[in-house]
């Protein structure tokens, strides 16, 4: 990756803190076996460091071609699949997702109970409204991650997804079949109301394949890795990349970190049984900061326009209910996040109220990984940063937070 700070507006000393600091509180002490991180601004990359190991146990450093689970970063690349569609009149985003799927009309929403224990039965209502594009893209479904998120609590529903093993890890699910399940399980609440992070990414997969006609994977490449030059994203890794391609590490109650997803055994280098538009990508990070520059540039890249400019704009804003942030309506992720002041958007977080944040910038939409990657992009300060390393759960550590003030401090114009 090309490094060259003339002109980007950074204090070159100030941006060596980065690794400094990563290093170490980090890498030295054991906590993460390693990590990478770009910073790009006013179209150049200004920062790029690489530190640690990509496989501890074989003492294998990372490169600069590593491969690294994304996890939800593949999130956004899906959001703004299923938007491209949008721009195209395929639907609008309050239709309901039953126009496409009508046994999503179905859908009743859990009251009190469980499923398992008889003397406490599971109570439910109708659904008020079906869900909708907006509800899918926002968080605000009411369906759930089915218990499948490491550190999260396991709802009386997430055991009807258990059950009922949508989204089991090895499980073949076409996405027809994916859909057709989430049409028979309880909502957390009635849609629309309240924020839950959940498999609604995946089922935003699952719409773009209906409505596109062509396999969900078949769409991404074609519509957003091709054009932008991803050359080693995808939702496998192949025989010819696998030693690139990094561990993944668990941090454990006492602090200690052990092997978690071997690089030589992982799943990632079978074809995947579900394709999942929520999770399901490989990617290094050069790969990444060019779906941020495209993200910077409002939807364009090398003369490939990805997104309207407008409909990203859209896409930033908030789109939480009544304009509040994820501290006020989210039913399961504040005590791991906090999420003071901050929106959500269609596939995308973003800052609402710097004050409240505590944050160094007030313009900022990102998302991150469960293997604790991370990006955000800044358009008011033309700025992108993108940071990688395999350590999971990723509330184990605010990277994002401390990054974030080591970046901004940085600029010096």
């Amino acid at each position: 990756m090309d490094v060259d700070i003339v002109g980007t507006g950074f204090d070159a000393g100030r941006l060596q803190r980065i690794a400094a600091h990563l290093d170490q509180q980090y890498v030295s002490k054991g906590k993460i076996a390693g990590a990478q991180v770009a910073v790009g601004r006013h179209g150049k990359v200004a920062y790029h460091a690489s530190l640690g190991m990509r496989d501890r146990e074989r003492n294998v450093p990372i490169g600069d071609d590593t491969i690294f689970r994304i996890y939800s970063m593949t999130k956004p690349l899906t959001s703004i699949a299923l938007m491209q569609l949008f721009e195209r009149g395929m639907f609008q985003l309050d239709d309901p997702v039953s126009r496409f799927y009508p046994s999503w009309k179905r859908h009743q929403v859990w009251v009190s109970g469980t499923s398992t224990d008889t003397a406490d039965a599971m109570v439910t209502e109708p659904a008020h409204r079906g869900i909708t594009f907006r509800d899918l893209l926002s968080h605000t479904s009411g369906l759930t991650y089915g218990g499948l998120l490491l550190g999260m609590e396991v709802h009386p529903i997430d055991r009807v997804y258990q059950a009922n093993r949508i989204r089991s890890v090895g499980v073949p699910t076409s996405m027809d079949e994916f859909m057709e399940k989430l049409s028979s399980v309880p909502l957390r609440f009635q849609p629309g109301t309240a924020y839950q992070y959940s498999l609604a990414t995946d089922a935003c997969g699952a719409l773009v394949e209906k409505i596109s006609g062509q396999p969900f994977a078949e769409y991404l490449q074609e519509h957003i890795l091709d054009p932008l030059g991803m050359v080693d994203t995808s939702f496998q890794v192949p025989a010819d990349k696998a030693h690139r391609f990094a561990a993944n590490y668990q941090r454990n109650p006492d602090k200690t970190t052990t092997l978690m997803d071997d690089p030589t055994t992982s799943i990632y280098l079978r074809e995947p049984a579900f394709v999942s538009g929520g999770g399901g990508l490989a990617g290094t990070v050069a790969d990444y900061t060019r779906f941020c520059e495209m993200l910077r540039r409002g939807g364009e890249l090398d003369g490939h326009r990805i997104i309207g400019p407008r409909t990203l704009d859209l896409m930033r804003k908030n789109h939480l209910p009544g304009g509040k942030d994820l501290a006020a309506l989210d039913v399961e992720l504040l005590t791991l996040y906090g999420n003071v002041g901050v929106g959500f958007g269609l596939g995308f977080a973003s800052t609402i109220d710097q004050v409240a944040t505590g944050a160094l910038t007030a313009h900022d939409f990102y998302w991150g990984g469960a293997a604790s990657t991370v990006f955000w992009v800044d358009p008011v300060e033309d700025l992108w940063v993108v940071f990688a390393t395999q350590l999971m759960p990723s509330a184990s550590f605010d990277f994002r937070g401390q990054l974030r003030s080591l970046v901004y401090a940085a600029i010096n114009d």
